[in-house]
């Protein structure tokens, strides 16, 4: 394993916060920001999704994130594959945060939180509810409007939602 410093030993209080963002939502930059509010840094940690085929590449995903979180600061923008308790540990974060919409989201995150902090006791796991009227804003919901023509500026932010407009390749 890594030789990085415990949470404890550094000082600075880090969050990751982790998902695959395909693509990042006005709900995710609600859980970013509000993190910010709460941690010295935040890493939004861009998962490269082997497990599912996504509408963008790690690339696209990851400047689409950084774009559109360019204005909240103390942010940083890095890939990450494997365990997330790995990924933690590399980078001496305190607290890994997860956006809870509804039950479903709760039931499915306390199992994950329970399991991670068997792997790595050292990090907390801390849920943030993003405000109210992004709560039924999900990436899967956002391309499937986007693909079927709707409008989806009050879902993401003016970076994401040009690059939603842009055609997608068939293989």
């Amino acid at each position: 394993m890594s030789s990085a410093l415990s949470p404890a030993d550094r000082g600075t209080r880090i969050a990751v916060y982790s998902g695959t963002f395909d693509p990042l939502t006005l709900g995710h930059e609600d859980v970013v920001r509000r993190s910010a509010g709460l941690f010295d840094e935040v890493i939004l940690a861009v998962a490269k999704a082997h497990h599912k085929k996504t509408r963008f590449s790690l690339q696209e995903r990851m400047a689409m994130a950084a774009e559109a979180t360019s204005g909240i600061g103390r942010i940083r923008v890095l890939p990450f594959e494997g365990l997330i308790m790995d990924f933690c540990r590399e980078h001496g974060a305190s607290a890994v945060v997860r956006g809870i919409r509804n039950i479903t989201d709760f039931d499915y995150e306390a199992q994950m939180a329970a399991m991670n902090r068997k792997l790595y006791p050292a990090v907390e796991t801390v849920f943030l509810l993003p405000q109210a009227d992004l709560q039924c804003i999900s990436s899967t919901l956002v391309r499937e409007i986007s693909m079927l023509g709707g409008d989806v500026s009050g879902m993401v932010s003016a970076p994401v939602a040009r690059c939603l407009k842009t055609p997608v390749l068939q293989a």
